[in-house]
């Protein structure tokens, strides 16, 4: 494919960058990326869940994650910024009875003091001293998050220079944040797996959503990096990165 078709393509994806709720199907089978981590994070949620508890997920995306928990939609609160997905889940959670509530400021959460037994988040934000208040006694916060090494060589392939927003992302400086809380870490782990993309077309789409790593990148801007992923993919088969994942368990 010459220069001037491979651009029509990858525009093309470019436009098609758009989620409903946090769905990666439009590039299933042109990227692999290695999720067996060290640990399930629906099983350390059940380890700590009853079904009397008042659970809480933060950054809920479209709620898929927390509907397959199937807690008890009655002890069930739920909260999320990012608008299309707020909208996704007005329609979807509360018909439910689930207490879904929009949250964009993390440092006041819209929620009474002790109100939670469980708390969890993954791939979002949260406030530690937050936290703290909202959950009752002896209540858990439990996260799996992306650390501030994840993606890091193809955000340097195509948008090199980008500074690193997320430097405080790792398990020892987080872990140290929740003990100066007066948290207890009861556990944690950290893990890096290989990403690999089998086509330019689905590393373009999947660096235009995620945006927070790849600032500024477009086709346009980064057209001759991409053209380097292009030279990459066709000498190795995939161009590839690391991901970065680590979760906590920490207990008020």
């Amino acid at each position: 494919m010459n220069k001037e078709n491979l651009k029509k393509y990858w525009l093309a994806e470019e436009a098609m960058a758009h989620i409903h709720g946090w769905d990666f199907s439009h590039i299933n089978g042109r990227f692999t990326e290695e999720a067996n981590l060290t640990w399930d994070y629906t099983q350390l949620i059940r380890s700590h869940l009853k079904n009397s508890h008042n659970l809480l997920d933060i950054d809920t995306g479209g709620g898929e994650f927390l509907l397959s928990l199937n807690h008890p939609y009655c002890k069930t609160s739920a909260t999320e910024g990012y608008p299309p997905n707020v909208d996704l889940c007005k329609e979807t959670l509360l018909p439910l009875g689930i207490n879904f509530r929009k949250m964009t400021h993390y440092n006041k959460m819209p929620f009474d003091d002790n109100s939670f037994d469980v708390i969890i988040n993954r791939h979002g934000n949260y406030d530690v001293a937050e936290l703290y208040r909202t959950l009752k006694p002896n209540g858990v916060f439990i996260t799996q998050q992306v650390g501030n090494r994840n993606d890091r060589e193809l955000v340097e392939l195509l948008c090199p220079g980008t500074q690193n927003a997320f430097s405080q992302a790792t398990l020892k400086i987080q872990s140290e944040l929740f003990e100066k809380q007066n948290f207890k870490i009861l556990q944690g782990g950290e893990v890096f797996r290989p990403i690999k993309f089998l086509d330019v077309g689905a590393l373009v789409w999947f660096a235009k959503i995620i945006q927070w790593e790849f600032c500024d990148f477009s086709v346009d801007n980064c057209f001759d990096n991409l053209l380097k992923a292009q030279q990459i993919l066709e000498k190795n088969g995939s161009v590839d990165g690391t991901i970065h994942r680590y979760f906590i368990i920490a207990q008020k």
